[in-house]
């Protein structure tokens, strides 16, 4: 009997039936310092269509800027119960909504400091791999000066610069491929 590796895998029903344990949209509880905002996300696919069995991950610094994990030892706040990190599924409108605090922002590690920013994580059927991609804070003037936007080229851009709509809240459409691309980072 010869032994083969098998291919990998799309992430399929199975992995569906997992994020009811896994879902932590709720990123701030009562108490956490900083302003508290609501990001919706929408996943679409390479042809434009809405995606209603995705999943995001996110992971943000508090409003001081720090993260909670112990590699971020700055003399920054910590704010009890906010971890940083939060996943949701997309719902039949292809949307996963998140509530959280505005985050600080963290130091570039050649110098500088970047923007404001979301790290997100893209899980859907058809996607070998995890996505990786950031979320922006449209207005933001340090957009300017963010080293990571800095490499991206200028036309891409608005695919990671969240806009805030008329009730409020963040909304970001992020597309697996096609000619809206959102920009992903190979980490």
């Amino acid at each position: 009997m010869s032994h083969v590796l098998t291919p990998s895998q799309t992430i399929g029903p199975f992995y569906f039936g997992t994020l009811v344990n896994g879902y932590r949209a709720d990123l701030a509880p009562a108490g956490v310092a900083g302003e508290r905002i609501e990001l919706v996300l929408s996943l679409f696919d390479t042809e434009g269509v809405l995606v209603p069995d995705g999943l995001f991950e996110i992971w943000q610094a508090n409003s001081h800027g720090r993260y909670n994990h112990p590699d971020d030892r700055r003399n920054l706040p910590l704010d009890a119960g906010f971890e940083g990190f939060g996943r949701a599924s997309t719902d039949m409108k292809g949307e996963a909504h998140f509530t959280t605090v505005r985050p600080g922002r963290v130091p570039w590690p050649a110098g500088g400091e970047q923007a404001a920013h979301v790290n997100i994580n893209v899980f859907a059927r058809g996607v070998l791999n995890r996505l990786a991609t950031r979320l922006y804070f449209d207005g933001d003037p340090a957009l300017a000066e963010d080293p990571v936007l800095k490499l991206v080229d200028a036309k891409r851009r608005p695919t990671l610069i969240a806009k805030r709509d008329a009730g409020g809240v963040w909304r970001l459409p992020i597309h697996i491929g096609g000619g809206r691309e959102t920009v992903f980072f190979d980490v």
